[in-house]
């Protein structure tokens, strides 16, 4: 089965995470199929970046969101969002 969770990365005591889509046997550093988002939970405030149109093709296929990475995208709408307002926002201009 396919899972959508977070691998840490960083230094020690400075924590990154990305999303990844893994196979749920894998290891928690193993080989990902692909990298879906970024957290930084170290600025403030804390960073998430998000390919929300990725994560719902995976999630399609049968992916399974961990309850970490269901929550960080609930709780930060905007990060999820982000992509498509910027794409709305690009293509406004050249339309008018």
């Amino acid at each position: 089965m396919l899972t959508i969770r977070l691998r840490r990365q960083g230094a020690k005591k400075s924590p990154f995470y990305r999303l990844v889509v893994i196979d749920s046997r894998s290891a928690p550093d193993g080989r990902a199929l692909e990298v879906v988002g970024h957290y930084d939970p170290t600025v403030q405030p804390e960073a998430l970046t998000v390919k929300i149109d990725r994560i719902e093709h995976w999630v399609a296929l049968g992916a399974q969101m961990s309850d970490t990475v269901r929550t960080l995208i609930a709780r930060n709408p905007a990060a999820a969002a982000g992509g498509e307002e910027a794409a709305e926002s690009a293509a406004a201009p050249a339309a008018s």
